[in-house]
């Protein structure tokens, strides 16, 4: 799980920065290059709604890349709560950085902190129970670390990160290996030490994979009878040592009903699939 810039994700954030500066500046800022070189300014970002802070170390990065003497003042922390016309953080330097920097760092700041907020919205709606409620692969191209550190931020979870570090095993996978226990047993040998999840339709496919000793059992689009009947099944007759994971027709109305069901947990695409950017604004006083 993604819960703090390690050295893998600084890694990504300077090359992200990197592609969205260079894909925003080009050969230059010609509108910035209006401003005497000289200008100093300093500015205020705020939100326009409530939301949780998530994306500082981008911003920084964005401006370490630009111009490294722009001097940044946080409000807050990443997982902070802010409400609407709060302060999030104040920069001071060449008045042509502020304005140059400025999109780049807001895109990622205002993107990020809209995972968080809604990663945050969901967590509540779950308060109480011991589901865990997990990301997935539905991410915007190039920014899947960045989005599920803001999954983790707002109070969520990551699922696998990518394809290397654990099995899924869905239906085109468990055709072709020739079935569920045959696919349980390949991956087990091939990498004995990665978690093995296999995605079932039914009931019968969750016995075949509970008898298969897979690690994880995600239920696709069961219903809410189906999965207690699922979190019956694995405590009383295969002893419980398997996960439950429900997944598929997960909104805001069905989120609490399927968390009171016992599953362990919840898979959400929409977490950072359809996210939405908090709305922010950067005001310059010159």
């Amino acid at each position: 799980m993604i819960t703090s810039v390690s050295e893998t994700l600084k890694d990504d954030i300077k090359r992200s920065v990197k592609e969205a500066l260079e894909e925003d500046i080009k050969s230059g800022d010609i509108t910035a290059a209006l401003i005497d070189s000289d200008t100093q300014a300093t500015a205020t970002v705020i939100t326009r709604e409530n939301c949780v802070l998530c994306g500082k170390a981008w911003v920084e990065e964005v401006f370490q890349q630009l111009d490294p003497s722009v001097v940044i003042s946080w409000r807050g922390d990443d997982g902070d709560y802010f409400e609407e016309d709060s302060v999030l953080f104040e920069l001071s330097g060449s008045a042509r950085s502020l304005l140059t920097g400025e999109r780049s760092a807001l895109n990622f700041l205002q993107l990020l902190s809209g995972v968080a907020t809604k990663a945050r919205y969901y967590r509540e709606l779950v308060a109480g129970t011991h589901i865990k409620i997990l990301d997935t692969r539905k991410t915007i191209p190039g920014l899947r670390t960045a989005q599920k550190y803001a999954v983790a931020t707002g109070g969520c979870f990551n699922h696998r990160i990518g394809l290397f570090d654990a099995f899924l095993i869905k239906e085109n996978h468990i055709a072709a290996c020739g079935g569920i226990t045959q696919a349980v047993s390949k991956a087990k040998q091939n990498e004995p030490e990665k978690p093995v999840e296999v995605e079932v339709e039914n009931l019968e496919e969750l016995k075949e994979a509970l008898i298969a000793q897979a690690d994880i059992v995600m239920l696709d689009n069961f219903t809410l009878t189906d999965l207690r009947h699922a979190v019956e099944l694995n405590k009383n007759e295969y002893s419980g040592l398997a996960k439950l994971e429900a997944s598929g027709g997960v909104n805001e109305k069905t989120l609490r009903h399927i968390a009171e069901t016992g599953v362990d947990f919840v898979s959400i695409g929409t977490l950072t699939k359809d996210c939405r950017a908090i709305d922010l604004s950067m005001r310059i006083v010159w």
